[in-house]
């Protein structure tokens, strides 16, 4: 695969600013374990190669079991999630696809079982988030693993 352009290099200031946004959610209330799951689902979704080898990378570094992060893409069969972290899950899937009539009230009030509002409202963020940067990689089609060395994604041992 042959990247389109590197918007990284031809908007510096936007994706500075972008960067920024998406780093400061890193200090919300949604503890990062729930942030490695809920950005590698969503990238799965939005076929983005780029961040799906990115994030699952970071989530090793931070801790997270293999076996989780092969059932990401079938989390609702599986059985190595807890109900925190399903609603996080569930929250995602519905604002990366938006249904035509918006989010179901039965799904929010499921998610709001799980979730406070500042965790909600803060998960809402980091979704929005990882679907902007999923479109900018999968539109100039962002080479997976190119920036592992200077990004530290090395560390997680992963070929």
């Amino acid at each position: 695969m042959t990247q389109r352009l590197n918007y990284m290099e031809q908007s510096p200031e936007l994706t500075k600013k972008f960067l920024a946004f998406s780093q400061q959610l890193t200090t919300g209330a949604i503890e990062q374990s729930i942030i490695d799951l809920v950005v590698l689902r969503a990238s799965q979704m939005n076929g983005c190669t780029f961040c799906i080898d990115m994030h699952v990378k970071e989530a090793k570094i931070h801790g997270e079991r293999e076996l989780r992060l092969h059932h990401v893409a079938g989390w609702r069969e599986s059985t190595l999630f807890i109900p925190r972290e399903r609603a996080a899950l569930a929250w995602t899937e519905v604002l990366t696809r938006l249904p035509e009539n918006g989010v179901p009230d039965e799904l929010y009030e499921r998610v709001r079982t799980q979730l406070s509002e500042k965790e909600l409202s803060d998960l809402t963020f980091a979704i929005m988030s990882i679907n902007g940067w999923n479109r900018a990689n999968v539109a100039f089609k962002a080479v997976p693993g190119a920036y592992d060395k200077a990004w530290g994604l090395d560390k997680a041992n992963l070929n």
